[in-house]
């Protein structure tokens, strides 16, 4: 396991459009994950610790924002031969346990991943209603102790992109895994 940080929100940057295979057997895209004031995009892997820690509190805050009119989507995008255990049928059995309130679908490309710049799991982007990038931060500050009594940072930002299509001007770097490319 290699923990990277990510880059700090390049406020403004517009969201690039894709459409890829969810372990529902649909297609989505960015349009379709989309609520009325913003999309949170996520980068997320089965196999990852950071990831691991902070899943039933973010299934449960992604439930939350839909309330406020914000959707969610979850992009793995590892080297699923290198690390079999975030192939797509690991997909489905872990947003089938968790019941994932949100599309999690398959980057095999990693197209995606690289269009967004993600480096690691979990990589946050969060967009308000113009598609416009207000929130490059963590989670929380828990990392892999999953840590309930944490701030919800991630929660308070895209609250706040929700209520006025801006994030909070200071952000605390998400860290987490590296994304696993392939060769």
């Amino acid at each position: 396991m290699v923990a990277l940080t990510t880059p700090v929100c390049d406020f403004g940057w517009i969201a690039p459009d894709f459409s890829l295979p969810g372990v529902d057997g649909r297609v989505h895209s960015l349009a379709s994950a989309s609520g009325p004031r913003g999309v949170l995009v996520m980068f997320l892997c089965n196999h990852c610790p950071y990831v691991q820690a902070i899943l039933p509190r973010l299934v449960e805050d992604c439930r939350q924002l839909q309330t406020l009119g914000l959707g969610a989507i979850a992009i793995m995008s590892n080297d699923t031969d290198a690390y079999p255990a975030d192939d797509l049928p690991h997909m489905q059995a872990l947003a089938a346990r968790l019941d994932f309130p949100f599309p999690y679908v398959l980057d095999a490309t990693q197209e995606v991943a690289r269009a967004y710049g993600a480096v690691c799991t979990p990589d946050f982007f969060g967009f308000n209603a113009r598609r416009e990038l207000q929130y490059r931060g963590r989670f929380d500050a828990s990392g892999t102790s999953a840590d309930p009594t944490a701030r919800r940072e991630l929660l308070a930002a895209m609250t706040q992109i929700a209520q006025t299509g801006q994030g909070p001007k200071a952000q605390v770097a998400s860290i987490g895994c590296s994304l696993k490319w392939r060769a």
